[in-house]
C-alpha cells in the first residue's frame, strides 16, 4: 500500500442500520430471508474502499450499545430506545428490527471469510472503539465513516489527520469533516474543534440519545459561549465567578445544571482507552478473500454474489 493510504474505521451498526432502512426488505436470499441490510452494507463498504483507497480497515462493533457506566451517570441515556413492549424481555435491550439481527450475523460471517477486521470492546459502544483506534493512531491518516454526528468530536490535524466521512445525507452525498468544517459549521474554536464540538453537544443536549442538555441553552448559545470563553471549563468558571461579565440569565441556567454538566462529560465524550478486541491478527485490508471458497458459498447462500463481486472489484483496484 502507498504511504498515504488511510486507516478507515467503519461505524458498523450505523452503516447496517442505514442499509436496512434504506433498501427494501423485498431483497431476499434464495431461501426467502431478507438480505437488504447485508447487500447495502457490502455495497457501502465497496464504495468507501473505492473512494478512500485504505491500506487498513476496521469495522467497529457495538458490543454494548448502552453501557451501564453511562446509564449510572445519566439515567435517561438512550432510555427511550429500550424495548419495553414485551414485559418478559430483558429490561435493557435495544429495539432492533427482527429482520436485521440475522443479517448482522451474515455480515460478520462474510467479513470473517474475507479476513476483514472487526473490533469491539467490553462495556463500550462502537463510538468508543472508533474513538480509541483514531486516538491512538500515530502512523496513517484516519477516516471515520459514520452517520452519527457525535463522532465529529474526533476530528484533528495532529499527530495524524483524523477526518469523519459523515453519512447523514447518504454515502453518495457524504462530506468529509475536519477541524475547519466543524469550526465553520458550528462556530466553535478551530484550534480545539473536536473537543469544543463535544462540549457544544453536552450543553445543547441530544434528544436522540436521551441527553437533556442545559435547560435554555441551545446550539447557538452554546457556540457563542464557547467562542467567548474557549472551553466548557472556562464557561463553568465564569458562571461561578460573580465578577464575570456573563449575563445573569445564562449564569443561573449553567449553575442550575451544575450536576448534569459534571456527570455528562464521560457520557458524551467517546472513550479513548477502550480495551479493543480484534477479530483478526491485523487490520491490514486484504486484497483477496482469506477463505475464497467460504466467500463463494456464503455469496450463493445469501444471494449477494453481485455485492461480493463489487467488494472484490474495489479491492482489486488497490495498489499491492
Amino acid at each position: 500500500m502507498t504511504q498515504d493510504a488511510p486507516l478507515v474505521l467503519l461505524d458498523g451498526a450505523s452503516m447496517w442500520f442505514r442499509s436496512y432502512f434504506g433498501i427494501p426488505s423485498s431483497i431476499t436470499a434464495p431461501d426467502g430471508r431478507p438480505v437488504n441490510a447485508l447487500r447495502g452494507f457490502l455495497d457501502a463498504v465497496a464504495t468507501v474502499i473505492t473512494r478512500e483507497r485504505p491500506g487498513r480497515l476496521v469495522v467497529c462493533r457495538d458490543d454494548d450499545w448502552r453501557p451501564q457506566w453511562r446509564v449510572d451517570l445519566i439515567p435517561s441515556y438512550k432510555a427511550h430506545r429500550v424495548e419495553q413492549e414485551n414485559p418478559g424481555a430483558a429490561p435493557d435491550v435495544e429495539e432492533v428490527p427482527d429482520e436485521l439481527t440475522p443479517q448482522v450475523d451474515m455480515i460478520m460471517e462474510i467479513l470473517d471469510a474475507f479476513g476483514i477486521a472487526t473490533a469491539g470492546a467490553p462495556q463500550c459502544e462502537a463510538d468508543d472503539v472508533l474513538g480509541t483506534l483514531a486516538g491512538r493512531e500515530r502512523r496513517d491518516p484516519v477516516v471515520v465513516v459514520s452517520g452519527d454526528r457525535d463522532l465529529l468530536q474526533v476530528v484533528r490535524d495532529e499527530p495524524v489527520p483524523v477526518r469523519v466521512l459523515y453519512l447523514g445525507k447518504g454515502l453518495a452525498k457524504a462530506i468529509k469533516w475536519g477541524p475547519r468544517e466543524v469550526a465553520d459549521t458550528y462556530g466553535v474554536p478551530i484550534d480545539r474543534a473536536g473537543p469544543a464540538y463535544v462540549e457544544l453537544a453536552l450543553l445543547r443536549g441530544d434528544p436522540s440519545d436521551g441527553l437533556p442538555g442545559v435547560a435554555g441553552i441551545g446550539e447557538k448559545t452554546a457556540a457563542t459561549l464557547l467562542a467567548q470563553h474557549g472551553s466548557l471549563d472556562n464557561i463553568v468558571a465564569a458562571a461561578q465567578d460573580p465578577s464575570s461579565k456573563m449575563p445573569k440569565a445564562q449564569r443561573n441556567k449553567l449553575l442550575a445544571a451544575g450536576d448534569y454538566i459534571d456527570k455528562a462529560g464521560p457520557v458524551v465524550r467517546v472513550a479513548t482507552d477502550a480495551e479493543v478486541d480484534f477479530s483478526t491478527d491485523s487490520d491490514e485490508l486484504p486484497l483477496a478473500a482469506r477463505h475464497p471458497r467460504k466467500v463463494v458459498e456464503l455469496a450463493e447462500r445469501y444471494g449477494v454474489s453481485s455485492s461480493i463481486g463489487r467488494l472484490q472489484s474495489a479491492l482489486d483496484k488497490l495498489p499491492s
